[in-house]
This record gives C-alpha cells, structure tokens and sequence, in this order.
C-alpha cells in the first residue's frame, strides 16, 4: 500500500535507537523526509546512514549547517540527524530550527527509572513531567498551527502499555504519559476537521535497550539471570515471543498515512495480546 505521504516532511524524536529509529525508517522508506532527533552522536550517525539506504537511491552527501547533518537518501529525499536532548527548551529549539514546518511529528523521550513512590521528591516528579507529558505539548504547540494550515498533519505520541495497565514500578511514566494522554484526547477532536490528527502508540514488550535495561534490573532485584527474567515477562504474552520494532514502526508510518485522517484522539495497543482486557 502506498501511504500516500511521499514528500511529506517528518520530525522523530529519540531517533537513533529502539521504537523512534524504527518509525524514522519505515517514514523514510515510504518516501518522507525524515529529522532525527537524539542525544548520542554516535547512534544518530549511524541511524543517518540507515535512512539513506531505505529504497533505492543515492547517498550524497549536502554540506551541513551549524546544527545538523544532512544527507540526501532514497530517490533524492533528505534526511537530518540533531544532537539535541528534546526534553530541554534549547533541545527544542534547536530541533524545530532544523525541521521547522514538520507535517509529521512523531514525539518520544525515554522513560523514568522504576522505584518505588516512597523514594520519589518533586524533582523527580517535575522530570518525569518534563520528558513524558510536557515535552510532547510544547511540541505540538509548536506544530500544530502550521499543520492545520496546510490541512495536513499527523502527530504520533510514543507513551507505553503502562497507561492501559499500570506497573507499579513504573509509577513516574504511569503518571506523566496519563497526563499526556488526558491531553491529547481532548485537543484531537478540535483538529481532525483540519485533517490533522493525533494519536498514541503504546508499546509493550519490544526488544530495545529500554526494556533490556528494565528487564535486567528486574532480574536483578530477583536474584535470577537476566535469560530467565525475560522467558517470565514473554510468559504473560500471548503471543509468546518479545516484539520487534520493525512492527512498530510500520504501525506508526500507518498512523502518519494519508489514509488514517479519520483516526484520531486513539491509544493503540502493540503488546502482543499481554492486555487482557475487553476495552
């Protein structure tokens, strides 16, 4: 199926690795001019060079300017990568400044540490709100407008399973990205008429570095191997294995399609059937 948004220019947070690198390469690979935004130089490089190789065509090289990469990938589409941390004003700026009229966003920050409530100040709290409720809004705030005018936009929020079923170690992602789907529930009906939408991806089980880190914490406090933590948690999965980015990047480019304008204020569930209930 052609998506229908060759040429479209998108904007992917914490896009070098894990669920946000396999959204900017399936938008890359229908045709979409794709900025990643990321902390590690090395990882953004290395995911710069990925996108030009989706398709076919070349990989020429444009000088780049004084806050980006840029390089030209398939049938002569431009891709950038910015060294930014997206949860910070400057982090911000300095990513719009490079994709400044994005008609795809597609908004991600990594989660906070589990724990347990107890040991959590304020500051912990104001973090978490920054990276997983503040920053997807101040994102949207800075797009939206724009999308509406052109009568073409599709923001995508990357929150987590946690808002359909809570982990009670997760309690600080639990609360931020709640709020944050609050939010968007209501702002999404104000600007489907437009042709603008906004939906949540909620992923599960994925094999990242996230959930390996998580996972292994998890073995950790249990005194068992981190082999043996994961076979627990794909236990509880239906469909018995962990999922594979590649899947979620091709649910979110699906998202940001032409097709999908009647999709809207959504929270799709990509977690194998773990969630057992009816709604």
């Amino acid at each position: 199926m052609d998506l229908g948004i060759r040429g479209k220019r998108a904007l992917v947070c914490a896009a070098s690795k894990g669920l946000g690198r396999a959204c900017a390469l399936a938008l890359a690979a229908e045709g979409v001019a794709v900025t990643i935004v990321a902390r590690g130089e090395a990882a953004l490089q290395t995911t710069l060079a990925e996108l030009q190789k989706v398709g076919a065509g070349g990989n020429e090289d444009v000088p780049p300017d004084a806050d980006s990469l840029r390089k030209v990938g398939a049938g002569g589409t431009a891709h950038q990568a910015v060294m930014a941390d997206i949860t910070t004003p400057e982090g911000r700026k300095k990513a719009l400044a490079a994709c400044p009229d994005p008609d795809i966003l597609v908004t991600n920050a990594g989660g906070p540490p589990p724990g347990d409530f107890r040991d959590w100040t304020r500051e912990d709290w104001i973090r978490a709100l920054d990276a997983n409720m503040l920053t997807p809004i101040e994102l949207i705030k800075a797009t939206v407008d724009g999308m509406i005018a052109r009568r073409f936009g599709r923001i995508v929020n990357i929150t987590s399973a946690a808002v359909k079923a809570p982990i009670d170690v997760l309690g600080l992602s639990n609360g931020a990205r709640a709020g944050l789907t609050g939010f968007v529930a209501g702002l999404a009906r104000k600007t489907v008429r437009y042709n603008v939408t906004i939906n949540n991806l909620l992923p599960g089980l994925f094999d990242t570095d996230r959930i390996r880190n998580v996972v292994g914490a998890q073995a950790q406090a249990k005194g068992m191997s981190y082999d043996e933590a994961l076979a627990e948690r794909i236990a509880n999965i239906p469909a018995g294995r962990i999922g594979d980015p590649t899947e979620f990047g091709a649910a979110c480019a699906f998202l940001c399609s032409a097709q999908a304008g009647y999709i809207t204020g959504q929270n799709w569930l990509l977690d194998g059937g773990a969630y057992p209930g009816t709604f």
